[in-house]
């Protein structure tokens, strides 16, 4: 039985097939460990057949009013037993970019293991597109959810607060800073600049570049927003192309 697995999740239409085979073709690229990659969806069609695929269990989401994000059912991961997954999970976004070699997350910590929100320093607060545990260790989070899901989305408001708040401070270890960094804060030139500078080239050290709102990867390629703003924002929420993300985004 493999006790490495690489877990991504697809549901609903804002991500295509083609996320899920590129996220799974970057790991392949950037890993020595053997491992399993797993998709759970509610949409198989166009995942490459050498992906395990599983569909997404029942999950109650919070009423609307409290309702901030839809990434709540990521909680679904914590459920105990999960199919037949055994040993580490590290699961990530579809839309983040694998740059270098992920072995080293596996081994990390022996407690959850999670990015720590870039906008949000020294607040005990994660950021929820890479995090590492293992499985069947935090069945609790599922759990404590379920009671209440409008309780727990009203207090918490994100997954990823809940899940670090949760555990507190001594519950789980932060990744290192350098292997993790967000497009936006760490790639992007910021204000202005936007509308006249590509983003740099790779951060030192990163091994992840997480892209979180707008632009997602295809988009930052082309030097496209990918959604429409007010004209007085368009300085700034603007992308020039950006080619070095192509030798990493792609099959």
């Amino acid at each position: 039985m493999i006790t490495n697995n690489i877990v991504c999740m697809k549901w609903g239409d804002k991500y295509d097939a083609t996320y899920v085979n590129i996220l799974a073709a970057m790991v392949k690229r950037n890993i020595t460990i053997p491992y399993r990659f797993i998709c759970f969806t509610d949409n198989a069609h166009g995942i490459d057949e050498h992906i395990d695929v599983f569909p997404i269990p029942d999950f109650p989401e919070p009423a609307p009013e409290y309702k901030k994000c839809e990434a709540w059912r990521k909680l679904l991961l914590f459920q105990n037993p999960l199919h037949d997954i055994e040993g580490t999970i590290l699961f990530l976004d579809l839309d983040v970019v694998i740059l270098d070699t992920i072995d080293c997350f596996f081994t990390f910590s022996n407690k959850m293991a999670i990015i720590e929100n870039w906008s949000q320093p020294n607040r005990l607060i994660g950021q929820a597109s890479a995090f590492c545990f293992q499985m069947g260790q935090y069945e609790h989070l599922l759990q404590t959810y379920l009671k209440n899901p409008d309780k727990t989305a009203a207090t918490y408001r994100t997954e990823q607060v809940y899940i670090t708040r949760a555990l507190g401070k001594t519950g789980f270890d932060f990744f290192p800073k350098e292997w993790c960094k967000s497009f936006k804060f760490h790639c992007m030139p910021g204000g202005i600049l936007n509308s006249f500078m590509a983003p740099t080239a790779i951060p030192e050290g990163a091994k992840i570049i997480v892209f979180h709102g707008n632009p997602n990867p295809p988009e930052a390629i082309q030097g496209i927003w990918g959604k429409k703003v007010p004209w007085f924002k368009k300085f700034y929420k603007t992308v020039k192309p950006t080619p070095w993300l192509a030798e990493h985004w792609r099959i």
